[in-house]
């Protein structure tokens, strides 16, 4: 319940935000913005950022406590 609260809220929000961003936007340089983005909760899937490493990094780090600040 919390959760759509937030979405609910955010939905309302980027909406104005788009429509205050489209109103003060240059037409030559920016094309319309839509109230997605600006809302948190409609991330793309191609600015989603996983980072890959291999599994005996993840050991050193996670069990053998090798890395990161001594």
């Amino acid at each position: 319940m919390v959760e759509a609260r937030s979405r609910e809220a955010w939905a309302h929000t980027s909406a104005v935000l788009a429509l205050v961003a489209n109103v003060n936007r240059d037409p030559k340089k920016h094309g319309p913005f839509k109230p997605s983005d600006f809302d948190p909760h409609k991330r793309n899937e191609k600015d989603l950022v996983i980072p890959r490493c291999d599994i005996e990094v993840l050991k050193q780090v996670f069990i053998d406590g090798k890395g990161g600040s001594p």
